[in-house]
């Protein structure tokens, strides 16, 4: 067996050098156009990317300053509120002091007429009562207001 593997090795023919071997122009050529096409591939990539950074920076400083703009318009909004809030209050502190001296007024108006409430009178002469007051209020209530339109 030792003799059929050293036959076998000994039977192959060598390559020869002068077999023909395709010129180097030829394998050049080819990967020359590659590179090519590969550098242009490359630059279009590079390119593409510089654009995207660009639109990207572009997006980001019009989304700030849409931020800022709306930011600006929420406190204009929140001190007009608050103003409008604060009005209100004062309205309403206004009212209640109008309400209160109001209820003095009629309060002293039945007290001159003497129909004021007695705290020790009981619930139900309060209830009797309180149908003939709100008869008497409506009549002194109707003769303001004729007294009003003569003015």
């Amino acid at each position: 067996m030792a003799d059929q593997t050293s036959d076998s090795t000994s039977s192959v023919a060598p390559i020869s050098v002068s077999s023909p071997t395709p010129p180097k122009k030829d394998i050049t050529s080819p990967v020359d156009s590659k590179l090519t096409e590969l550098n242009e591939s490359r630059a279009e990539l590079l390119n593409r990317i510089q654009n995207l950074k660009q639109d990207l920076q572009s997006w980001r400083g019009k989304l700030d300053t849409q931020v800022k703009v709306y930011r600006e318009e929420l406190s204009g909004l929140k001190k007009t509120l608050n103003l409008e809030v604060e009005q209100l209050r004062e309205e309403f502190k206004d009212l209640k002091t109008t309400l209160n001296q109001q209820q003095d007024d009629v309060s002293a108006s039945l007290k001159s007429l003497g129909l004021q409430d007695n705290p020790k009178d009981s619930k139900e002469q309060m209830d009797k009562g309180s149908e003939v007051k709100e008869d008497k209020v409506e009549d002194l209530l109707i003769d303001d207001n004729v007294e009003e339109e003569k003015h």
